[in-house]
């Protein structure tokens, strides 16, 4: 089930709120939990049972942590609890991978049974691991009621693309959340928000990026044209996506974390990773980086260190290598910016900044968006300078999709932000215009999203 569809919309999300409202507070976790369920078993009703197997092994493991008596057995408890999330994720997720990897290399075939990936099982994986890991280390205690506990992993509103909440910052909200018109009232506000940025930006951009990934030789024109599209078109899908969880969360008095700080607007290559999905660089900070040593260590072992981190960082967005390419991609920019050219940095003019730090994550997408390494690098080299400077597609798609550009990339500056203030802060008459303009657009993004076909949010995929 997709936030934008209409029956989510109309159907669904009116129908849990009703529930929601009218059953005393007592049984308010229950009943998102129950509609959590629902909503994952719409799209996979078979993977319901792996839902509840997550459920119910993270809430036995926990038990086992809080009723281990030496640390050794805790140990042991956390151990296996991590082991048997991860090999549930490996089996999904990368099993395919290995296979196809091996036989290419032996030249025979390895025989997997074949398994479709569950929806959102990276997201809900790492919040398995985050409970245990968060008990293990005395930062909350462990969750006595299972339906708690369900509604902590299954919350519907962050389940298939994250933000990824850790459970230690979670848990009280579990049992003391404030409800109220005011958060009810900023949620629709926020979930708008992300509607209009899937619909009305994210998937006209989509046309573009699939257009040019087609043709797969491109000019230069349109390798960057259908680069800066792709590149526009993830950041409005997946912040598109968490402004929508976040939005859902505040509806039922829930505060989730903001996955997004303009990314775009970074100046460096570690800078970009501190405002893009959020969730996930704190969580392989916390949970990874930092138990290996950080950067408190050797230069030999925060290189190991970071390298370790990017490369899985990469495969956790996909079981292929052009996922793992990109996350070495981003661990070595972000390496040789520490060791040697930070301080070049710091002394040229800030758009000079800018401009590597958006022409780096432009590059980037190049590769996260081509499952071919070859077809990635023919757009690269086509970027710059290794194809025709322009064709029929390049020229046709600037003058279609031009406007649509300009709009997106203002999109990621804090001009609609600024905007959106003066006209709330403006009195009677900016208020009203500001109504207004969110009406419209909400309305412009549903009659987009009756009239076009299914379009789920990229970030489903992993």
């Amino acid at each position: 089930m997709v936030f934008s569809s209409l029956f989510f919309l109309f159907v669904f999300l009116p129908v849990v709120l009703a529930a929601y409202y009218l059953v005393p507070k007592r049984f308010r976790n229950a009943c998102l939990f129950v509609f959590s369920l629902v909503f994952y078993a719409w799209g996979e009703p078979v993977y319901i049972l792996l839902m509840l197997f997550f459920i119910l092994f993270g809430f036995a493991a926990g038990r086992a942590l809080e009723a281990a008596k030496t640390r050794r057995a805790k140990k042991a408890a956390l151990a296996g609890s991590v082991c048997v999330d991860l090999g549930l994720l490996a089996f999904f997720k990368y099993a395919g991978l290995f296979a196809d990897t091996v036989g290419r290399l032996t030249g025979r075939p390895v025989p997997l049974p074949q398994a479709a990936l569950p929806i959102g099982i990276s997201f809900y994986t790492f919040e398995s691991i985050s409970y245990v890991v968060d008990l293990y280390r005395g930062d909350a205690p462990a969750q006595k009621n299972l339906v708690d506990f369900g509604t902590y992993l299954s919350l519907f509103p962050h389940l298939i693309a994250g933000p990824i909440i850790r459970y230690r910052d979670f848990a009280p909200q579990l049992r003391n959340r404030k409800e109220s018109l005011e958060n009810f009232a900023e949620g629709c506000r926020r979930f708008s928000l992300g509607l209009f940025k899937k619909v009305l930006l994210a998937d006209q951009l989509a046309q573009l990026a699939d257009r040019v990934r087609y043709f797969g030789a491109p000019s230069a024109l349109s390798a960057w044209l259908g680069a800066l599209a792709f590149t526009f078109q993830i950041y409005f899908d997946f912040s598109g996506y968490s402004d929508m969880a976040i939005g859902l969360g505040r509806m039922f008095g829930f505060t989730l974390p903001e996955n997004f700080n303009l990314p775009y607007l970074s100046q460096n290559a570690s800078e970009f990773w501190r405002r893009w999905h959020m969730t996930l660089g704190g969580w392989f900070r916390e949970y990874l980086y930092i138990p290996l040593g950080g950067n408190r260590c050797s230069v030999l072992k925060n290189v190991r260190n970071l390298a370790v981190v990017w490369v899985l960082t990469g495969l956790w967005h996909g079981a292929s290598w052009n996922f793992a390419f990109w996350g070495g991609y981003w661990g070595l920019l972000i390496i040789c910016e520490k060791l040697f050219f930070q301080k070049w940095l710091d002394r040229i003019p800030a758009f000079f900044r800018w401009l590597y730090a958006f022409l780096a994550a432009a590059v980037g997408w190049v590769f996260f968006s081509n499952t071919d390494l070859s077809a990635a690098f023919r757009t690269v080299g086509a970027m710059f300078g290794f194809a025709p400077g322009t064709d029929r597609l390049g020229l046709y798609s600037l003058a279609t999709f031009g406007p649509v550009l300009v709009i997106a990339a203002l999109g990621c500056s804090p001009l609609p932000a600024k905007l959106s203030r003066k006209l709330r802060e403006g009195g009677r008459v900016g208020r009203i215009v500001w109504c207004a303009g969110f009406v419209g657009c909400f309305v412009a993004a549903v009659a987009f999203a009756a009239a076009g076909s299914y379009s789920p949010f990229l970030y489903f995929r992993f």
